[in-house]
Formats: structure tokens, sequence, C-alpha cells
């Protein structure tokens, strides 16, 4: 078996506009530096189906999965982009990425719990984890990884399950959907203050928040990491784990102000990969969140990958 990588097409279909960093060219961005790496190789490269929209209702409230649709139905008869709010906008593209990228983390969930696959990555957009049960915000319209979460749950029979989310921006749309669900931990570390302004206070009793100043280095979280998140996790003993991979907080990202490196994102992917392996058989579905400097961002995304696969630097 391998590290199955789910992606698609439809998902550079999906286009905000010119200057926007949600672009397309971020999967270009990491399938060229995945090939021309090597590390492409020895990836399980598969399509990401569309998602069943009752799926997407275990997150999601029924009002905002209609909405959403009738919204983009509306974009695609007009043939023109129109905006959620400023900085979220739905092309003609946009319904078929949506659902491509929560089917890729469901496909991708089922994959693993069947054995077909140790672990899995979605390179997927639009992202999710500002998402909330009932609106789109933040880049976001489908909460991915909520949806697989919730899949492995009320699908799949599993007990308990964890996402960890490193986006320099906090996941505040998760945090709305599972705050309080006693079956899933979750923990974040992000950039305060900084969009959207949350996380200070979590919501629920099964949050682990670390609000971070800017300019905190990678030495310095690694330390919240083994301080904070480590034992939340290893009480918990997660049966399966999701990850909403941002590498917005890499030094040279201009959408935060955070200072990791390749090093750090492999070091925190590492000690996940030893949650997993003690608790969950390996399970890890991680889900592409931010990350906007395109040379950043593929280099990180590798360096994720690699821990993933366990292939050597």
């Amino acid at each position: 078996m391998a590290t199955a990588f789910y992606s698609h097409p439809d998902c550079r279909r999906h286009d905000m506009g010119e200057g926007h960093p949600e672009c397309p060219q971020r999967l270009a961005a990491i399938d060229d530096f995945l090939l021309a790496s090597g590390l492409d190789i020895a990836l399980d490269r598969r399509d990401a189906p569309l998602v069943d929209l009752d799926e997407v209702a275990r997150a999601h409230s029924r009002a905002h999965v209609l909405n959403l649709q009738a919204f983009t139905d509306g974009v695609e008869a007009e043939g023109a982009p129109r905006a959620l709010d400023p900085d979220t906008v739905v092309g003609p593209g946009s319904w078929q990425a949506m659902r491509r990228a929560a089917g890729a983390a469901v496909a991708a969930t089922d994959a693993v719990l069947d054995g077909g696959a140790d672990n899995a990555f979605c390179a997927v957009r639009p992202p999710g984890h500002h998402a909330t049960r009932d609106e789109a915000m933040g880049f976001c319209f489908f909460n991915n990884v909520c949806v697989a979460a919730r899949h492995a749950l009320d699908v799949r029979g599993l007990q308990r399950v964890a996402i960890v989310d490193f986006d320099v921006h906090h996941g505040n749309g998760t945090e709305d959907i599972v705050a309080n669900d006693e079956r899933i931990l979750m923990v974040s570390f992000f950039q305060h203050p900084l969009y959207p302004g949350s996380g200070g206070v979590p919501k629920g009793a099964n949050m682990v928040n670390v609000p971070i100043p800017p300019y905190t280095r990678g030495g310095e979280v690694r330390e919240i990491v083994e301080a904070m998140w480590m034992p939340a996790l290893e009480a918990f003993r997660p049966q399966m784990l999701f990850i909403s991979a941002g590498f917005d907080a890499h030094r040279e990202d201009d959408l935060g102000q955070l200072g990791l490196v390749e090093a750090d994102y492999e070091w925190i992917t590492r000690r996940l990969k030893d949650v997993a392996d003690r608790h969950a058989r390996g399970r890890i579905v991680s889900c592409l969140e931010g990350g906007y400097n395109l040379s950043a961002l593929a280099r990180s995304v590798a360096a994720h990958l690699r821990v993933l696969a366990d292939v050597a630097a």
C-alpha cells in the first residue's frame, strides 16, 4: 500500500479572479514540484469523485447546501463570477470543484478505512476550514475535513476521531461544526490576531486552541505541539486523524506572519504520524487548506508527503 493522492482537474476550474491568492496555480505548483522532486512516483494518484450532497449535510445545514447550490446555479447560468463576500467568489466552475474537494475527503476516508491506502492527502481546492455549518466564508464553501470526519463517525462507525489544524488562520468553521461533539477532538494553533479573529475562547470542551502571536518561529511551535497537542491526543486515543493542512504559516507566505519552514511541517507531520501509528492503525486523511506563496506551498506539501509516504528526503 501507499499514500493515496486525491485531486481532480475540476479543482483548478474554480477561479475567484485575477490576483486572488487562492488561485488554480496553487495545485499546479504542487504537481510540478512533486514531479520535479521524484516524489510523485511514491504516491498513488486517484481522481476525486463528486460528493453526495447527503454527505455534505452531515456537516452543514440543508439550507446552506441548497442556498449555495442555487447561488452557483445562477452563476453558471450567467456565465460570470459573483461574490459571496469580499474574499469569497463563485465562478462558473466552482460548484464542481466544491463537490470534488469534499468528495476527495470522503473517498480518502473510505480508502484508508478499507485498507486500500495507508493514508491519504487531498490536493484540492476550494479549501474548507472557514466554512461554518450555515455559511461560506474565507475562500471556503464546504468544510471538507468536517464532512469526512462525520462520514467516518456516522457512516463508518468510528467512535473517536481527531481533527488537527495547522493553518495560520483559525479554523472557525471547523470549530463551529464540531464544538462539543464528544466524538471529535480538535487541536490547532493559529496566528492571533488575524482573520477571522476567533479562537481565543474555544466554543467547546473538545477544543485545544492555541493562539500564537505574529513572528512566532518553528521552535516555539514545536514546543506548543509537545506541551499542548500531544497530551490531549494521547489521552483521546483517536481512531483516525484528519488534518487541515494549511501551509500559510510558512515564513515566506504573505497572508500571515509566522515563521515556519519545511522542516517544521515535516516534524509536525511525524509527530501526528506517531499518534496515528499508536492509536489509529496509522490512519490519516490530510486535506489542503491554505498556502499562498507558490514555492513555499509546494516545498511544504512535499515535506508533509514525504513523512506520510515514508520517503527519505
